[in-house]
C-alpha cells in the first residue's frame, strides 16, 4: 500500500500569491542587502494593539495564572460577553438585531471564508468575482470543486463575475445558476464598494434562486460614505440568504493575535439530495464544535475591550491614521497621471499599470527601482492583469517616501 495525497493540490497554479511576492522579495534582499525595502503589498497592520486593549489583554494574561480566574477550555463558538459586545455594537446601531448563538468567534476571517465551504456539498455550483481575494479559489480548487485552470487563468467549474474598470467594478449577477457566490466589499483587492441598491440585486437573485451568498465584510470599518452598506443583512432578506463574516485584524491590529467572528443567522437552510431542509447555523455549529477549540480567552478579553469608549476612540484614530495614508497615495498618484481605484472606502488602492507593462513587471520595476513592494493584479485573477494593489498600512513617513520614489521612476 502507498500513501496517496489529495490530487486536488496539484490542480493549485505555482504558489500562493504571497509566498511568491515573499520568495521574490526575500532573493532580491540577498543580492541587495543595503537597499531599504517598503513594504505596501501584504495587507497587515503596521500600528501596534491600542494601550486599552493591551491592558485588557495583559490583565487577561494575569488572571490566567490564578487559580481562582484561570480559564480552560471556553465555548468553542466563543464567550457570550465578547459576541454581546458585537451585537451590541456592529449591529443594531443599522438596525440588524441577532441573537447570541447567531455569533462565532474565530480565529481568523480567512479560516472561516476558507472551513464554511466543509458544510456544502462538492457538487455545488461556486461563483467568485474577479479578481479576488484568492483564499476564495485556492480553498475549493483544494476541496475538489473545480477542475484544472484554463489557458484563460480560470479554472474550470467555477463561475467568475468580471469586476472591471468598463463596469465600475460592480459584478454582474451570475448568467448562469450557481449556488455559493463569493462576494467580499469593500473589497480586497480593488478597494471598491456596492451601494446598498447594488448589494440588493445580489441579495434578490439568492432568494430567488436559493443561493447562498458568502459575504466577507472584513474592511467595513473603514467605510466612509453613507450609502455604503456596513453589513449585509442592511438588506430585506439577507438574514435568508448571507453569511457574513468579519475580523478585527485589519481594524485593531489583531493580525498577530487572531480574532475574528462569522454570523450564520438561524434562518439559514441547506437541503440534502430528498430536498429536506437544514439549518446552516446548527450544521456549523457541529463543525466548529467538532474541529476547532475555540479563541483563547485572553485573546477574546482583547477584543471585547475594542468595544469600549476608550477602545473605539483608539482604534478609529488609527483607522483615520491608515485612511490619510490611503489619501495621500491616491492624490499623489493621480498627480503622476496613474488612474487609481478605492483607497476611500478602503485601505487598498488599485493602481491602473501604464500599457505596456504587465502586472507582474510593474511589481518588479517597483521592486527593483523604486524599493517598493506591491501586489501583482494578476494575482487575483485574469481580471486583475493590468494592476497593482498597493495598501495604507504603513508609517506616513514611508508613504510619503514611497510616493516620492514612485514620482521618480519613467513609466
Amino acid at each position: 500500500m502507498t500513501v496517496k495525497i489529495n490530487e486536488n493540490y496539484l490542480l493549485l497554479q505555482n504558489s500562493y500569491l504571497f509566498a511568491e511576492i515573499a520568495n521574490r522579495v526575500e532573493n532580491y534582499k540577498k543580492e541587495n542587502p543595503d537597499k531599504e525595502i517598503i513594504s505596501m503589498g501584504i495587507g497587515d497592520v503596521t500600528k501596534p494593539l491600542v494601550p486599552s486593549v493591551v491592558k485588557a489583554f495583559s490583565k487577561a494574561v494575569d488572571d490566567m495564572g490564578v487559580a481562582d480566574d484561570f480559564k480552560g477550555y471556553g465555548p468553542e463558538q466563543g464567550y457570550s460577553f465578547l459576541a454581546e459586545k458585537i451585537i451590541e455594537n456592529d449591529y443594531k446601531p443599522f438596525g440588524v438585531n441577532l441573537d447570541l448563538d447567531e455569533v462565532f468567534i474565530s480565529d481568523g476571517a480567512k479560516c472561516d471564508t476558507a472551513n464554511i465551504q466543509e458544510i456544502f456539498d462538492i457538487n455545488n455550483k461556486v461563483a467568485v468575482t474577479d479578481p479576488v481575494y484568492t483564499v476564495y479559489v485556492d480553498t475549493n480548487v483544494m476541496a475538489g470543486r473545480t477542475g484544472e485552470m484554463k489557458d484563460d487563468g480560470m479554472y474550470e467549474g467555477l463561475v467568475y463575475l468580471p469586476c472591471r474598470e468598463e463596469n465600475g467594478f460592480i459584478p454582474s449577477l451570475p448568467d448562469e445558476e450557481v449556488d455559493l457566490i463569493y462576494l467580499c466589499f469593500p473589497n480586497n483587492p480593488t478597494g471598491t464598494t456596492l451601494t446598498k441598491d447594488q448589494l440588493k440585486t445580489f441579495v434578490d437573485y439568492a432568494r430567488e434562486h436559493k443561493s447562498l451568498i458568502l459575504f466577507d465584510a472584513a474592511y467595513e470599518k473603514f467605510i466612509n460614505e453613507s450609502d455604503v452598506p456596513h453589513s449585509i443583512y442592511e438588506i430585506e432578506g439577507a438574514k435568508e440568504v448571507a453569511i457574513e463574516f468579519r475580523s478585527f485584524s485589519k481594524t485593531a491590529g489583531f493580525t498577530g493575535t487572531r480574532c475574528a467572528y462569522t454570523i450564520v443567522p438561524k434562518e439559514l437552510k441547506g437541503y440534502d439530495d430528498n430536498g429536506n431542509s437544514h439549518s446552516l447555523n446548527e450544521l456549523w455549529n457541529r463543525r466548529q464544535t467538532t474541529k476547532f477549540n475555540g479563541v483563547s480567552f485572553p485573546v477574546q478579553i482583547a477584543a471585547a475591550a475594542t468595544y469600549s469608549e476608550e477602545g473605539k476612540k483608539e482604534i478609529q484614530d488609527n483607522i483615520d491614521y491608515y485612511m490619510k495614508n490611503a489619501k495621500l497615495i491616491r492624490v499623489k498618484l493621480n498627480e503622476l497621471g496613474l488612474d487609481v481605484y478605492g483607497g476611500v472606502n478602503s485601505p487598498y488602492l488599485w493602481i491602473k499599470i501604464p500599457d505596456g507593462i504587465d502586472s507582474w513587471g510593474f511589481f518588479d520595476k517597483l521592486l527593483n527601482e523604486a524599493n517598493i513592494v506591491g501586489t501583482p493584479g494578476a494575482g487575483f485573477g485574469p481580471s486583475g492583469e493590468g494592476y497593482l494593489r498597493l495598501t495604507a498600512f504603513n508609517t506616513l513617513e514611508n508613504t510619503i517616501e514611497a510616493m516620492d520614489r514612485i514620482s521618480k521612476l519613467k513609466f
